[in-house]
This record gives structure tokens, sequence and C-alpha cells, in this order.
């Protein structure tokens, strides 16, 4: 049987006393993305598995901050909660607050670097498949995407995307790890990349995803290990292993200048007291953070154990969601799945038969490989 976000909370909360003090409402924001149960078979009803969120969601620690600073929203000043944020983070990357903007989720962010350094009738250069949002945000902004496939490897074919840079390229886009693959892009290729490229050109490295990421030979944050190159914007979001989904919380880390360029076309308001203060008390909940990371590696290679005794292919990811071959229409998958009461994501260019699932809660990945199992074994081989 599928478990609820409700009934996932009231079981974690069996296991950690702080956690059952919290009332219900905030644990349910937070978990489902900021809405509320709608009934039976409806969105929010499903098994999400089509989201990049942290399946067991905040700490009992964040949720506790969301239900204090809740209480006192209506005396609170929003502005004071941004600049807390703004110090936390700083300090936390060893940088200047004056380095450092906060946007509503890390799509805010993206959309203030593209119009400061793209803009209208210029081009940014991106792989593809990958986040789905840079196409989205380039086209409110009259901007171009230049595609460039992934290289043999599922990471940025570096030397492909160089080749599509000219002068009317602004911003140079490189999610690593990468959505929806989950791969890695080399962090020597990344340097010599940057090494390479125009001066005029901005670049900006999405790191959604960082935290999942195991010891690895090639790869580093340009946070953990910056490099002093004014064109760099890394971008973080605390949807991801922070569980703040529904509050909306992102950041970026650039240059002063950079930073100025982007706050003068910010829009006013910006991330709320609510928000502001459960990102400050995420940043600060360093082992929870661990614990997640820890368990998502047993996780994810439950998940490819699983789909090693199908038979089903994925690609190697370092990330809390999995590309997974189906070896058919990846439509006919989806609809699949949708109909048996699993949202799971797809479909992507030059991937038409993968899917991408994000990791659940053993409940709900063992109700995944339920629904999958239903699937007519001869004509998965078939296709």
């Amino acid at each position: 049987m599928a478990i609820s976000r409700r009934a996932l909370f009231r079981q974690m909360a069996a296991t950690g006393a702080a956690f059952a003090t919290i009332p219900s409402w905030p644990r349910a924001v937070l978990a489902n993305g900021g809405s509320q149960a709608e009934g039976p078979r409806s969105r929010a009803d499903l098994i999400r598995l089509d989201r990049l969120v942290n399946a067991f969601g905040a700490s009992a620690e964040v949720a506790g901050a969301v239900y204090a600073a809740a209480a006192r929203a209506a005396d609170g000043d929003a502005s004071a909660g941004t600049e807390a944020l703004r110090a936390s983070i700083a300090r936390v990357h060893g940088v200047s607050t004056d380095r450092v903007v906060v946007g509503c989720g890390a799509g805010e962010v993206l959309h203030l670097a593209i119009a400061a350094c793209a803009g209208r009738q210029q081009k940014v250069v991106a792989a593809v498949p990958t986040c789905e949002l840079i196409e989205e945000i380039a086209d409110r902004m009259g901007a171009e995407v230049a595609s460039v496939p992934l290289d043999e490897r599922y990471g940025h074919d570096l030397d492909a995307m160089l080749a599509r840079v000219d002068s009317s390229v602004g911003v140079v886009y490189i999610c690593n790890p990468n959505n929806p693959t989950g791969t890695l892009t080399s962090r020597q290729g990344l340097e010599a990349f940057l090494r390479r490229l125009p001066p005029a050109v901005h670049v900006v490295i999405d790191e959604a995803h960082h935290h999942y990421v195991e010891v690895a030979r090639d790869y580093a944050s340009f946070l953990d290990r910056p490099v002093d190159d004014p064109r760099l914007i890394v971008v973080r979001s605390f949807s991801n292993v922070y569980g703040l989904s529904g509050l909306r919380v992102g950041y970026g880390v650039a240059a002063a200048d950079t930073v100025r360029s982007l706050g003068r076309i910010q829009a006013a308001g910006g991330i709320n007291a609510v928000g502001s203060a459960a990102a400050i008390a995420a940043l600060e909940d360093t082992a929870y953070v661990q614990r997640c990371v820890t368990r998502n590696v047993d996780d994810r290679q439950e998940f490819i154990n699983e789909a090693g005794t199908r038979m089903a292919r994925v690609i190697d990811s370092h990330t809390n969601f999995v590309m997974l071959d189906t070896d058919r229409p990846a439509t006919r998958v989806i609809e699949h799945f949708r109909a048996n009461g699993i949202a799971i994501a797809g479909f992507f260019p030059y991937f038409a038969t993968y899917i991408r699932v994000s990791l659940g809660t053993p409940q709900q990945m063992r109700e995944f490989w339920r629904v999958w199992d239903l699937m007519p074994r001869q004509a998965r081989m078939s296709m």
C-alpha cells in the first residue's frame, strides 16, 4: 500500500520525540510542496516520484523553526530574515555577504542570472537533456537556447559546448550533477573549459543536487573548492536534501559586482520570514543532511539491485534520482504508472525509452516495483 506524506511523518515522529512535538501543519506544508491533500486520486494523492525532493522531508529542527517563525510572522520583518539568511550562507561558504543572492527557489536565481548576463536576443548554451527550467526561463526572457547533447558518458560535452559559443552567447549553463541523468562532469574539464571561454561569457554552475555526491575522483563543488573567476555564478537549492520544496528558497554565490547586477533587476519582496528561518535552520542541521545522504547511498543501491534483477539498465547516478531504461516508449510507461497511482518523470530528448525515478520511502519504492512488474514482460523484452 502507498504511504501518504502525512503518514510518513507520523512514522518518522515515532522514532524522534522532538519531531512529534511539532504541530502537524508545518510538517504537511514542508512535505507536500506547499499543498494539503486534495482528495482521493488527486494530484496530491499520487506517490510523487517525479519531484526532485527529499522523500523524508525536513528535519525536526527545521519544522520547529517553521512553526516558531510562523507564530511571529505578523510582527516579523521579512527583509531582516533575508539578510540573516545571506549571512548564514556566506558563513557556510566562507565568502562575504555581498557575494550572496537569495531568491524564491533556485529558479528565481537562475532567472536573474539569465536576465542579467544574457537577456533578450542573446543565447544560452546548455546541455540536452538538462534541467528543463533553463529553456522555460530563456523563452520568457526572449533568449535562445543553443542545445548540445551530452557526451557518451552522459556528462556535458564541453568541447561541443565551447564550439557553440560566439558573440551572441551570454551564458553557459552547466548542471552538475546533471538533471535528469544524475551524472557528473569532470572538474578538471570544467576548469579547462573556463580557461578557454571568452571573457564576456558568464557560466552558471547549478549544484542543486550536490549534497548527494559521494567522494568522486574528479568532482568538487565550486563552492567547496572555489576558483577566482568573476564569470562564475554557482546556484544551490533548499528544495532537495534540505526538504524545503514547499517554501521555495534558493541562492547563488558570485562576484560582488555580479550580485549587484542581479539585485538591480530582482523584484522587491523575495523570501518570506518563514522560508528564511527554515533555510537557516536547515544549514545548521548538518547531522540531518548527512543522515539523508548516507541513507540515499543505500536506497540508490537497492534501486539498482532491483533494476538488475529485472534486466533493466540504469545510468550511474550521483543523486537521489535515477534514469531507468524501460526498453519501451517512456510515454507508455508514464501512463501505466500514473494509472496505478504513481507519478514519474519523462520524456527526455535523446532518451525516448528512459524515465527518471526519484527515490522515495521504502514503502513507495516497493509499490514502484510492484507496478513495474504489472507491465507485460513480453512487451518489455520485445521493444
